[in-house]
């Protein structure tokens, strides 16, 4: 089932048979309160193509914390967490470098240059994709097998690199880069565009998609014991 089916299939499941005539008066409440009309039964709930990048987006984020935890436990002498980085490393060649950026290559960047928009920041990163699939091969030769002392370092390096670079790319895509979209891309091939995007996600990854994606990243997350959302929260 296709990820909009699903987010449409919720939005009628919040008014099920079994509580039709309840849900039906709440929607007539809200829609007397306001002036946008509530979703009507079985209506898909859109996902629009900044949507699906800016979650995307959320992926790298969790790596880049994978990267952290990486870098955190070799800097205190112990052992290099070769595989787990080694997995994250993979996701980032996978579904952000083949994938995410090269959706970003075809679809976004094209339109805003040919637009007159952000010429120059485009430009940037463009280049910061080809340094970042630079520094992710270096990461996944040195995870590939137990390292050396000086492997160690320069590991440390390619990660803090990465981090560095990716944690400015990625806000000032969905700061700016992203809002643009909606300037350049008229309604129709917008919607057109949301599409093939999540064509190209199930064709590259099955029927799990993104989810799937998610999941990977979460197993990782619990291999290095940073799951737990809590445990970033300070006491204060």
């Amino acid at each position: 089932m296709r990820r909009r089916e699903v987010l449409g299939l919720s939005a009628a499941l919040a008014c099920g048979s079994a509580v039709a005539t309840g849900c039906g008066a709440a929607q007539q409440a809200g829609s007397a309160a306001t002036s946008t009309p509530a979703p009507t039964q079985g209506q898909e709930v859109p996902v629009t193509p900044p949507e699906d990048l800016m979650r995307e987006h959320g992926v790298l984020k969790r790596v880049l914390l994978i990267y952290r935890e990486g870098i955190r436990r070799i800097n205190a002498g112990e052992q290099v967490p070769t595989q787990p980085l080694h997995a994250g490393a993979g996701i980032i060649r996978t579904f952000i470098e083949e994938y995410h950026e090269r959706l970003e290559e075809r679809f976004v960047f094209p339109r805003l240059v040919k637009a007159g928009k952000l010429a120059d920041t485009v430009s940037v990163l463009v280049q910061q994709h080809r340094r970042g699939r630079v520094l992710t091969g270096r990461i996944l030769d040195a995870t590939a097998k137990p390292t050396a002392q000086q492997a160690r370092r320069d590991l440390v390096a390619n990660l803090a690199a990465f981090i560095r670079m990716y944690e400015p790319h990625e806000a000032r895509e969905d700061t700016v880069v992203f809002p643009a979209m909606r300037e350049v891309i008229p309604p129709k091939e917008f919607a057109e565009m949301a599409e093939t995007f999540e064509d190209e996600e199930h064709r590259r990854f099955g029927a799990a998609g993104f989810t799937g994606i998610v999941g990977q990243v979460a197993d990782i997350e619990k291999s290095l014991g940073i799951y737990d959302l809590n445990q970033f929260t300070p006491r204060v």
